[in-house]
């Protein structure tokens, strides 16, 4: 697997990113500065990891979508690159309309970093290969705009054609989201965003391995593809 990490200003999550790629595939990812015109060649992953890009002026991603790079990340996508939008990127991916709907301030209105635990909606993604179906897993969350909204015809549908990927399970929802909803893909299942970060549930230091898995099915999945 050879991935690039998409880093706009204000982005503070990739080193967290990179050492979870790292760990799951031996290879050093390729680091992708925002006003680059171009991905780097044999990219089979681009990741927009979480932090606050640009601040979060206007809405949160609201600003990065519109970056150089994102043309590109547009482009590998339609090609069936693999992507994967973590918080800040999540809310990039739906701000740049590869995924639907919005994220918007948490219900509380205040800032939220905690554990929560998410139940794997679908396993029929390369993103979710070697979890379980239905399977509770634990992952970490930090931040203030992760309330998911869509109109009830797009939730319906996201419902109906089994792109919902992970919800928040057990009453552990840390910002109102509509339907509990954690993570979605795209129609062509290539693209993941998620709110939790699961980069930083990958070593024994972390006190829990659940977002290993994630990973390393990734790696797996683009191996057989090779």
């Amino acid at each position: 697997m050879h991935a690039a990490i998409i880093q706009f200003p204000g982005t503070n999550r990739e080193s967290d990113m990179a050492a979870a790629l790292r760990l799951a595939t031996g290879r050093e990812p390729k680091m992708v500065w925002h006003a680059e015109t171009s991905l780097p060649s044999g990219i089979d992953l681009v990741v927009l990891p979480g932090g606050f890009s640009y601040g979060d002026y206007l809405r949160a991603g609201a600003i990065a979508a519109h970056s150089p790079v994102m043309r590109e990340v547009a482009k590998a996508a339609e090609a069936g690159t693999l992507v994967l939008g973590v918080c800040n990127g999540f809310q990039a991916l739906c701000e740049a309309n590869l995924l639907p709907g919005a994220l918007m301030r948490n219900a509380s209105l205040k800032f939220v970093c905690r554990e929560v635990k998410l139940e794997v909606v679908s396993a029929d993604t390369p993103f979710t290969r070697l979890y379980g179906e239905g399977e509770v897993i634990r992952t970490p969350v930090a931040h203030a705009d992760g309330n998911y909204f869509a109109d009830q015809a797009s939730l319906d549908r996201l419902e109906g054609e089994n792109q919902v990927i992970f919800r928040y399970a057990e009453g552990t929802s840390p910002n109102g989201s509509q339907r509990d909803i954690a993570g979605i893909c795209n129609a062509r299942r290539n693209v993941l965003g998620m709110m939790p970060h699961p980069e930083d549930f990958t070593e024994e230091a972390h006190g829990c391995l659940d977002g290993l898995r994630l990973f390393k099915g990734l790696a797996q999945a683009l191996e057989v593809a090779a």
